[in-house]
């Protein structure tokens, strides 16, 4: 079905962003391909969907592939038949029915009769049954953008299907349709995505990075178990490494101190037995060129060692590398933070919510809001912030430390580099050493610090956050997180993940993915309708 031989990607500072890839994907197969920020999977989809011609190598496919991005921005200025590409073909079976028998309507055809069928059923099954053809990609939201093109998989029928995060946008009911699709379709699937629970209806996981592609034979579970399993192996080669170098370098020191021994009582001997000056530095010079002859073996043991322990460490994951250390001291535990007494909001006179909300957001508390796109759950979230009052029943709102994070981390001044946005948040007057110490644990290395905000990918710009949060001078009392996972790859949700565990204070939290929820041990949901 589909096959890349010795595959690289050149950036255009022609640094590679992957090198000889190799990898075949059968008929029917469905993998997943993974991988942290930057390592290529986007690009790879597009060289697959021949977007990108620009590229080393050998690619075979024997269909053309149906593609889905991720972004449609490029899609906005079109209209849905355009943009699936059926446009021409519902025109000409219309200008048929209505009389048009001219040869030109017949070819673009092509004796697809059922078309405006099959696109509507399509429309139907992805809940996009009140959806004009002629209606423009701009006025959808974005999982409604989402669900027109998997439609156009039932329209177009495609043999390889390439999916670009294909549940970011969607809720928790068109995740459900997302999954039954990927679960039932006999197509071929490439798919890039953190959803944990999608990665485990697939067949194999593709781990990309820029030294090739690595295959496990299993779903994402599989994928974690072989993980761990190389990470304790890991783990021991780093204590063997350790161990070996301790020892190299204790018999460095013990040859060192024998040779000096040995030197001091040889010259003594010579001193006594009246051997001439010549022949005395002659015996010097020799053993001064066995010392260094000794020791540059030895050091030569040591710095190969040192160099191996270097690379083993740099293969640790970068979430064992990070600590957070998170102030929790002004934390008290039950106070009540925020009350809601049969509170509503209305838009043009209509109520938002068709029950009106009570509950109580206590400190420690962990609340997921849930429901679908448009049933006010970020309305709900600026009532707690304040932003907004309701417009029925009353709000009870305790003074508070409140932080916001929505998906694109907009916490991050985009003006300013990666130092001097820490140092915004520091205020508890740590010294600069201190900042960038912090900055390391959070992996930014010397060579990031001066890097531009704006240009932080969304994984980058959630650990910048998280770095900010710990140099402030106390923790939050409220976290409230808004989808905080949709730009993140594995690696980086697996960080977020082990900082929210380790916060102690009030967590309320919007987000679609389920495996994410069930990790951070959310206690309470409150269901919008």
């Amino acid at each position: 079905m589909l096959t890349f031989q010795h595959l690289s990607y050149t950036l255009p500072n022609q640094d590679y962003l992957f090198t000889d890839l190799n990898l075949t994907v059968n008929t029917h197969e469905k993998i997943a391909l993974i991988g942290n920020n930057g390592s290529g999977k986007s690009t790879l989809l597009k060289i697959i969907a021949k977007e990108i011609q620009t590229y080393e190598g050998q690619l075979m496919l024997e269909s053309e592939p149906y593609y889905i991005p991720q972004i449609f921005g490029q899609f906005n200025h079109q209209t849905i038949s355009r943009a699936l590409h059926i446009e021409n073909k519902l025109e000409a079976l219309h200008r048929i029915l209505a009389g048009d028998t001219s040869e030109q309507c017949f070819t673009v055809l092509n004796d697809d009769w059922t078309i405006e069928e099959r696109c509507k059923e399509a429309l139907e099954f992805w809940r996009l049954g009140d959806v004009d053809f002629s209606t423009p990609l701009q006025s959808l939201s974005g999982g409604q953008k989402t669900k027109v093109f998997l439609a156009g998989i039932s329209i177009h029928q495609p043999k390889l299907i390439l999916l670009d995060e294909p549940s970011n946008h969607l809720d928790l009911s068109g995740r459900a349709l997302l999954y039954d699709f990927i679960k039932s379709t006999k197509s071929t699937l490439i798919v890039v995505s953190h959803d944990r629970k999608l990665l485990n209806l697939l067949d194999c996981i593709a781990e990309l990075s820029r030294s090739g592609v690595k295959l496990y034979g299993g779903n994402y579970e599989f994928y974690v178990e072989q993980k761990l399993i190389e990470k304790k192996a890991l783990s021991l080669d780093i204590q063997h490494k350790e161990k070996a170098l301790r020892k190299a370098k204790e018999k460095e020191r013990e040859t060192a101190e024998r040779q000096q021994k040995l030197d001091s009582r040889g010259k003594g001997k010579q001193e006594k037995s009246g051997v001439s000056r010549i022949m005395m530095n002659t015996l010097r010079n020799k053993a001064e060129y066995s010392t260094s002859k000794l020791k540059s073996v030895h050091t030569e043991k040591i710095d190969g060692i040192s160099r191996e322990l270097k690379s083993l460490r740099a293969a640790v994951p970068g979430v064992d590398k990070m600590t957070f250390g998170f102030d929790n001291s002004d934390l008290h535990q039950g106070k009540i933070l925020f009350s809601a007494d049969h509170i509503n909001f209305s838009y043009h006179l209509e109520r938002l919510w068709k029950n009106s909300l009570k509950f109580q957001l206590k400190s420690g508390d962990r609340l997921a809001l849930k429901g679908k796109n448009g049933t006010g759950k970020t309305t709900l979230i600026n009532l707690i912030l304040g932003v907004v009052e309701p417009t029925s029943g009353s709000a009870y709102r305790a003074d508070n430390k409140t932080v916001y994070i929505d998906q694109d981390y907009s916490l991050i001044d985009n003006t300013l580099n990666v130092l001097e946005q820490v140092q915004q948040f520091n205020a508890s007057g740590l010294q600069e050493h201190e900042l960038k110490t912090r900055l390391n644990r959070f992996l930014f290395t010397k060579e990031e610090w001066a890097k531009p905000c704006g240009s932080l990918s969304g994984g980058e710009r959630m650990r910048l956050l998280l770095c900010c949060l710990t140099v402030s001078s106390s923790s939050p009392d409220i976290i409230i997180l808004d989808e905080p996972t949709n730009n993140l790859d594995i690696q980086n949700l697996d960080i977020l993940t082990a900082a929210i565990n380790e916060y102690q204070g009030t967590l309320v939290v919007v987000s679609h993915d389920e495996t994410f929820l069930e990790q951070i041990k959310i206690e309470q949901v409150l269901e919008l309708i």
